[in-house]
């Protein structure tokens, strides 16, 4: 199908005031400026703006349901404070009626996964928002292994009298877990290079941590003070470990450590109450911060902290309070694709990209404005 007369914003390069963009199956074939001679089925937009579909990179959708008590809380398993282990996708309910509101703002991939009551919590799934079965819906899982710091895990076990209930017994149980891994792994390699050796009796934690080891994976660390995002980067560089920080709140209080190495935040939420303290310094001033001193940076809602429909209203508020227009549509597009690493998919409108995309007549970022049109894998989702 050929969507002619669009003025295209492929978040890879420069506008196209009069474009089209071409998608044959699930994927876009081609991209470019009119005029072009159509022999095919094709959608004459009049001149309205296509975007990249919107990417929320830290959510909880499907894992605590809309609506729902214990019965659809299935995002914390508050049993046991180390669990790589745990899969997103045995969890999430496509059938959570938030996927439905994400596609109608034009949100069309999101990663989820388990929340923050334990250092290491588990494995994070990026998938689209549209689809009956969360194994058609995958992007990439796991595409992330979540670790938490800071006063969540900390208030958890703290009221089960159990560790850890203090800082230094997250980041210890953290480390302790990481060293077991390696050691695991040692002992995995040295009895496929001798055959009079055993290999170690399984381990599914120590299994979970190896791609992380490996920097096949990367770690999303829950960080909201700026203490607690030097312990994340701290325990990175012991263990050598691909990394991006989470809420990063306090970001804006050490951008320039941050930007010194090369550190990625996914920022957010930014529409919600100070309701602990080490969201003392929350500002959705922040963002803008970050991207100025030249940290990557993403806008997420941490969904159901901020409904997930809410996802462009955050970017518009961002700018608002000083981020660059531009910046913040590339808050929602391309810059979480990019630090989340699943940019060879989504995030921008290029040939082999999904097509995934969204059509509005307003500024996506003002108030009243809705998609006309979402179109996820190359199917009109709205």
């Amino acid at each position: 199908m050929l969507f002619l007369n669009a003025v295209i914003h492929t978040m890879a390069g420069p506008v196209l005031p009069n474009g089209y963009l071409r998608i044959e199956g699930t994927k876009i074939m081609d991209v470019g400026p009119m005029p072009v001679e159509p022999d095919e089925e094709f959608v004459d937009l009049g001149g309205a703006h296509v975007y990249p579909g919107f990417i929320d990179a830290h959510t909880h959708i499907g894992m605590w349901e809309d609506g729902l008590c214990f019965e659809g809380d299935d995002g914390n398993e508050e049993t046991d404070p180390v669990q790589p282990q745990l899969r997103a996708i045995d969890a999430v309910n496509p059938m959570d009626r938030c996927f439905s509101e994400a596609v109608d703002a034009g949100v069309t991939t999101v990663l989820t996964g388990p929340g923050s009551a334990n250092p290491i919590g588990g494995q994070f799934a990026a998938l689209k928002t549209f689809g009956k079965r969360v194994d058609k819906m995958i992007v990439r899982a796991p595409v992330a292994m979540k670790m938490a710091l800071g006063e969540n895990p900390k208030n958890v076990y703290h009221e089960k009298n159990q560790s850890p209930s203090t800082r230094m017994a997250t980041a210890a149980l953290i480390r302790d877990q990481l060293m077991k891994a390696k050691r695991y792994e040692e002992a995995v390699l040295r009895a496929e290079a001798d055959d009079e050796l055993d290999p170690p009796e399984y381990d599914g934690k120590c299994e979970a941590l190896l791609p992380v080891l490996r920097r096949e994976l990367k770690v999303h660390f829950h960080a909201h003070r700026a203490d607690d995002v030097f312990t994340a980067m701290r325990i990175a560089s012991e263990f050598s470990l691909d990394y991006v920080i989470v809420h990063g709140t306090e970001g804006a209080l050490i951008a320039d450590e941050l930007a010194e190495e090369h550190v990625r935040v996914l920022s957010g939420p930014l529409l919600c109450d100070r309701s602990k303290p080490e969201l003392r310094n929350l500002t959705p001033a922040t963002p803008g911060k970050l991207a100025k001193a030249g940290v990557p940076t993403a806008i997420i809602t941490d969904h159901p902290v901020v409904p997930i429909q809410y996802l462009p209203l955050c970017a518009a508020l961002a700018v608002r309070e000083g981020m660059d227009e531009e910046e913040a549509l590339a808050a929602i597009t391309c810059s979480p694709a990019r630090i989340c690493g699943i940019d060879d998919r989504v995030g921008t409108l290029e040939t082999g990209k999904d097509a995934d995309f969204v059509v509005f007549r307003e500024n996506p970022l003002s108030l009243a404005a809705k998609p006309e049109m979402v179109y996820i894998s190359g199917s009109r989702v709205r």
